[in-house]
C-alpha cells in the first residue's frame, strides 16, 4: 500500500467485516456497540503495523461515526449508520487552502435555496477522500457572521456538482489518501439537524442533511477536534511502539567491537528513555479518553496528549535510525517509513504550538 500510495480494498472490506470501522455503533445500527477507549485500542494496535490504515479507523470512527451518533437526528442516524458500520467510508471537510490553524476563517458556502442547500467552495487536505462515499462537511451559511454561520452538513458522494481533486504526493502516511475536495452548486436539504482537495460547484444540499441546526458547525467541529486529538495521540503511540518493536531485535543482534550494540550503555540508556517515553505517551492518551468516557473535562489533557505523542514518536523513530546505523536509511526496513508518517503527528488536527496554546489556557484558567 505504501508503493502504490493506496489502500488496499481488500484490507478496508477486511476491517469493515471484523467491526472495525463501526466500534462504537451501537449493535442496531450494525456497528459492534463498543466504547470510545476500544476505539482508542483499535487505533493504537493498527498503527503498530501500518500507521497509514490507522488514519483511516481514527477519522471514521472518532470524527464521523460518533459526530453522527452524538449530534445526529434520529432519522440521520437511521440512514447513515448502518452503512458506515458495514460499507461507505466517512470523511471530515474543514481545511482548506487559507485556514489551516485557523480553520474557522472558511469561505466554502451554504446558501439557502427552497428546501435546499446550495454548497460552494473547496476543501483541502481531506483524509480519506479518495474512498470515502460520506463526507461531513462544514460550511458558512452567512459569512457576515463568522464562525456564528459555520453549519455541519452530510454530503454524499453522489451528489451532484460534488468532485474530488488532486490526491496529494506526501512525505508520509502515503497510503491514506488526502485530496482536495470541490463543492460546485452541491444541493443539500434540511430536516433538524485520505488527504484530498474536495470541491463544491453549486451542489445541492437537502435541509434534513444539516446536523444540530444552522450556525452550530463551530462548536461540533471545536468539539470533535479536541476528541480528535485523542486518537492522533493513539496512532502516534502505536507508530512509535511499532518502530521500536522493529528495532530491538536488531540491537540484541547485531555486532560492533566484540559486543551486542544493545549492550553499550549509552545505547542501553537511550532505549530505556524511549520505552519510558511511549509509555507516558500511552497513559496521557489512555487518560484522556478515559476522561472523556466519564463525561468529565478533558480538552487539556487530549491536547498533552497529543503534543507529548507526536513529539515522541518524532524523537523515537530517529533514535531507531541512529541504532539501526546505514540500514536504518534504507527502505529494506521499515524505521525510515515509521520516521516520515510521523511527522504529520505534529501538524494535523492542530499543531504542536496550537497544542501547547491550548493547555496554556486551560492553566491560566485553573490558576485564575
Amino acid at each position: 500500500m505504501e508503493t502504490e500510495g493506496k489502500l488496499d480494498e481488500n484490507v478496508v472490506k477486511t476491517l469493515f467485516e471484523n467491526g472495525l470501522l463501526g466500534v462504537e455503533i451501537p449493535q442496531e445500527y450494525g456497528g459492534a456497540g463498543l466504547s470510545f477507549m476500544t476505539d482508542i485500542l483499535i487505533t493504537e494496535e493498527i498503527a503498530r503495523v501500518d500507521p497509514s490504515l490507522s488514519v483511516l479507523v481514527d477519522i471514521h470512527n472518532t470524527l464521523v461515526n460518533d459526530l453522527i451518533l452524538q449530534m445526529g437526528t434520529q432519522e440521520q442516524k437511521n440512514k447513515y449508520l448502518p452503512r458506515l458500520a458495514q460499507t461507505d467510508v466517512g470523511s471530515f471537510a474543514l481545511s482548506e487552502s487559507g485556514s489551516g490553524s485557523d480553520a474557522f476563517a472558511m469561505k466554502t458556502t451554504a446558501t439557502k435555496d427552497g428546501n435546499h442547500y446550495l454548497l460552494n467552495g473547496s476543501k483541502m487536505w481531506i483524509s480519506n477522500a479518495d474512498i470515502a462515499n460520506i463526507f461531513l462537511v462544514m460550511a458558512n451559511t452567512d459569512l457576515s457572521k463568522g464562525y456564528k454561520g459555520i453549519t455541519c452538513f452530510i454530503v454524499e458522494r453522489s451528489m451532484e456538482g460534488f468532485s474530488v481533486g488532486k490526491k496529494e504526493n506526501k512525505l508520509g502516511m502515503r497510503a491514506s489518501g488526502t485530496c482536495t475536495v470541490h463543492f460546485d452548486n452541491v444541493r443539500l436539504r434540511k430536516q433538524g439537524m485520505r488527504a484530498c482537495t474536495v470541491h463544491f460547484d453549486n451542489g445541492r444540499v437537502p435541509e434534513e442533511n444539516i446536523i444540530r441546526g444552522v450556525g452550530e458547525g463551530y462548536k461540533i467541529a471545536a468539539g470533535f477536534l479536541n476528541q480528535g486529538r485523542i486518537g492522533i495521540a493513539a496512532q502516534m503511540t502505536g507508530l512509535a511502539q511499532g518502530c521500536l518493536d522493529a528495532t530491538i531485535p536488531y540491537t540484541l543482534e547485531r555486532s560492533q567491537f566484540g559486543h551486542r550494540v544493545f549492550d553499550f550503555q549509552a545505547i542501553q540508556h537511550q532505549i530505556s528513555y524511549a520505552a519510558t517515553q511511549i509509555e507516558c505517551s500511552r497513559l496521557l492518551t489512555y487518560n484522556a479518553a478515559r476522561l472523556l468516557e466519564a463525561g468529565q473535562p478533558y480538552v487539556k489533557q487530549a491536547s498533552m496528549a497529543k503534543y507529548f505523542a507526536s513529539e515522541m514518536a518524532n524523537h523515537v523513530t530517529k533514535q531507531c535510525i541512529d541504532w539501526m546505523g546505514g540500514l536504518g536509511f534504507t527502505k529494506e526496513y521499515p524505521q525510515e517509513k515509521y520516521y516520515r508518517d510521523c511527522k504529520v503527528g505534529t501538524i494535523y488536527e492542530g499543531t504542536s504550538n496550537i497544542q501547547l496554546n491550548t493547555i496554556a489556557k486551560y492553566i491560566a484558567k485553573e490558576y485564575s
